[in-house]
């Protein structure tokens, strides 16, 4: 899911400064290529230069006799406390707590809405790798063709999840929060925004 603290990602005046340089281009290709997740981010809060603001999001089970809302932040849902380490890179870095039902759902549905800055937008992507560990689960890739300027919009993006056996969910219940995933955002081949997070599939 996407990985955003949409309370405060956007706060007025908040700042992260990467002190890495990089010395390569972060283009989907590149994170295609990933097998564990990241241990750093790979663009400042900056390199969002159309200001594309997450202003509500929802997630919920499609399931067949099972559709249920999981997560509904303007209902009043709220991720887990972030790690004690994140510092300021809280403002996009999230905790799902989701208990163990999560990983019976087959398919899983998520409504993102969000407002665009003054420049229209060509190609907006999402690509979002799940790890268990350092392995990879799955991979899931979504496009908007095109955004509008100073517009709000709904993005609605189906998730179909693969399929575990029990020693999978087992182990998984078993790690809480060492399944994370990082979702990268572009426009074209231009990293502007990237957001990780950690799952927990526990019942505490």
């Amino acid at each position: 899911m996407a990985a955003v603290d949409y309370e405060q990602q956007w706060e007025e005046g908040a700042v992260v400064e990467q002190q890495e340089e990089y010395q390569y281009a972060v283009t989907p290709d590149y994170v295609n290529t990933f097998t564990g997740p990241t241990d750093q981010f790979f663009c400042t809060l900056q390199d969002n230069v159309y200001n594309i603001q997450f202003v509500d999001f929802k997630i919920r089970s499609l399931d067949q006799g099972a559709e249920q809302v999981l997560f509904d932040l303007g209902q009043g849902s709220r991720p887990a406390p972030p790690p004690p380490d994140v510092g300021q890179d809280v403002v996009r870095h999230i905790r799902y707590h989701f208990g163990p039902y999560f990983l019976d759902i087959g398919t899983i549905g998520t409504t993102l809405e969000f407002v665009n800055g003054e420049y229209e937008v060509h190609d907006f992507r999402m690509i979002e790798r799940h790890y268990f560990r350092d392995q990879l689960i799955t991979s899931y890739d979504f496009t908007m063709p095109f955004v509008m300027p100073n517009s709000r919009n709904t993005w609605e993006m189906i998730y179909t999840k693969p399929e575990l056996s029990q020693e999978w969910k087992d182990a998984l219940m078993a790690a809480p929060w060492e399944a994370r995933s990082d979702s990268f955002y572009f426009v074209g081949d231009r990293l502007i925004m990237h957001n990780r997070a950690e799952y927990n599939y526990g019942y505490e």
